[in-house]
């Protein structure tokens, strides 16, 4: 399938209407045939159903068209050839995604990298390990651009390949300070994905439906430091209702981000302590049984365990509303990397020993502060030193 222009701007003004998201869509398509008899079904339906759908106007769509157009972003529906297959294949897929970049490393086999934003030294050395190590067996990293994390995994992937997922627009990048990140990841032929339009600020119900595009683009996700309610959860669950494999890093039980990865490897995530753990657990889709997805009528049917949109009911079956599991309003991040060099320290700091130069090279700090922050925070009794000059943060009771 290849839309016409015609075509994609009735898509997106179908998918841009209030009420309408991807169960309720692909229920229009397949039932008028097209975008554009859905959209003139609209008044008729939403007043049998006792709601109101207005559609943005064509001219509003192809504003919004031309403003993607202006930052190099580029609309690919589902079906069509560019459309990334693993992502087709999830029952939630966006109809419409915004891509910029080379769409092309949409469809190479792929692994989701996820985890804390206020990661440790240990965990950001780890992941940056891991992801060096997927991207030379031919991997393309996955992951949200928050901090942490997301953000040393896209960087360590650069030259072999990574996609950023977003929670706003194209145009609204989040973290704002990750917008170099952003322009690094596309200059290296990496892409940058979004479902939600140009413009839109993402709030805090935003981010668990940019994690199940995450998830959904990928054969398996890799959850690296985790609290117990931390979004890179909310990740994983997708991952699991999508059929993929799961993996977490095990992390020391005194560690509060290590407790959501310790339980995921409790409940059966494969542990990994290496990048061949997770190699070997994706061996069997990277051989090619990768997820399949059909043409649009006869994909399944959402199973109504995680929904995700207030969709209007147009073929009277019960409503479908947003019900995401508890923590699934992630909080939006607010404010920057603490000013004060011990707090910023001590945020990176782990029961996990790491070497000082590791934690200079984190922490952005000169190896002259860090060392004389070490000293005060050893005689405050607040860290453990051993041997290699490694040192790691005491577990207060």
């Amino acid at each position: 399938m290849q839309l016409t222009d015609a075509q994609r701007l009735d898509w997106l003004r179908l998918i841009r209407t209030d009420g309408i998201g991807p169960r309720s869509f692909r229920g229009l398509i397949n039932r008028f045939g097209s975008a554009s008899a859905a959209l003139d079904a609209l008044p008729d339906l939403t007043k049998r159903a006792g709601k109101r759908a207005v559609p943005p106007t064509r001219a509003e769509a192809e504003r919004e068209m031309a403003a993607a157009a202006r930052l190099g972003a580029r609309f690919i529906a589902m079906g069509e050839a560019a459309y990334p297959k693993a992502l087709h294949a999830t029952e939630t897929a966006p109809p419409l995604i915004a891509v910029r970049g080379d769409p092309a490393v949409l469809l190479k086999a792929s692994v989701a990298m996820v985890g804390s934003r206020n990661a440790s030294t240990a965990g950001l050395a780890f992941t940056e390990r891991l992801a060096r190590g997927f991207g030379e067996a031919g991997l393309v990293v996955v992951s949200g651009l928050a901090r942490g994390i997301d953000a040393r995994a896209h960087k360590a992937a650069l030259t072999t390949g990574t996609v950023a997922v977003l929670a706003g627009g194209q145009d609204k990048i989040y973290p704002e300070t990750h917008a170099g990140l952003v322009d690094a990841i596309v200059d290296a032929g990496g892409a940058v994905v979004a479902e939600m339009p140009m413009g839109w600020v993402p709030r805090g119900r935003e981010f668990p439906r940019r994690n199940r595009i995450i998830s959904g683009l990928s054969l398996g996700t890799v959850v690296v430091e985790a609290a117990r309610r931390s979004g890179s959860l909310i990740t994983a669950r997708f991952a699991l209702e999508q059929g993929r494999e799961v993996f977490a890093v095990p992390g020391s039980p005194l560690d509060p981000r290590a407790e959501g990865t310790n339980d995921l490897i409790r409940q059966g995530a494969t542990l990994v302590s290496e990048v061949e753990h997770v190699l070997s657990g994706l061996e069997p889709l990277i051989a090619g049984d990768a997820p399949s997805a059909g043409g649009l009528d006869d994909r399944p049917e959402p199973s109504g365990t995680t929904d995700y949109w207030d969709e209007i009911d147009f073929d009277g079956t019960a409503p479908v509303a947003l019900s995401l599991f508890p923590g699934a309003d992630e909080p939006v991040e607010t404010g920057s990397e603490p000013e004060d060099d011990r707090t910023r320290l001590i945020a990176r700091l782990s029961p996990t020993p790491v070497a000082t130069d590791e934690l200079a090279r984190s922490t952005g700090l000169p190896v002259r502060v860090v060392q004389t922050t070490l000293l005060e925070l050893e005689l405050d009794g607040r860290i453990e030193r051993h041997g290699s000059g490694t040192v790691s943060l005491v577990s207060r009771a």
